[in-house]
């Protein structure tokens, strides 16, 4: 499977579709499909990018 959030970059906010409690998260790095994200609700996550698509948000 493709790296399906190979476009998001360190600072960009984004939601988890699966999990919506974890609350807006920022993506701290994205470094070979691993996406480490701090979540406002979760705290810091490390995500399969291959597994999950993040949802990028661009307004808060």
């Amino acid at each position: 499977m493709t790296d399906l959030n190979a476009f998001l970059e360190p600072g960009m906010l984004v939601r988890h579709p699966g999990q919506p409690d974890w609350g807006l998260g920022q993506v701290q790095s994205n470094i070979n499909g691993r996406i480490t994200v701090n979540f406002r609700d979760q705290g810091k996550v490390v995500l399969d990018g291959s597994v999950v698509a993040l949802l990028p948000v661009f307004e808060t």
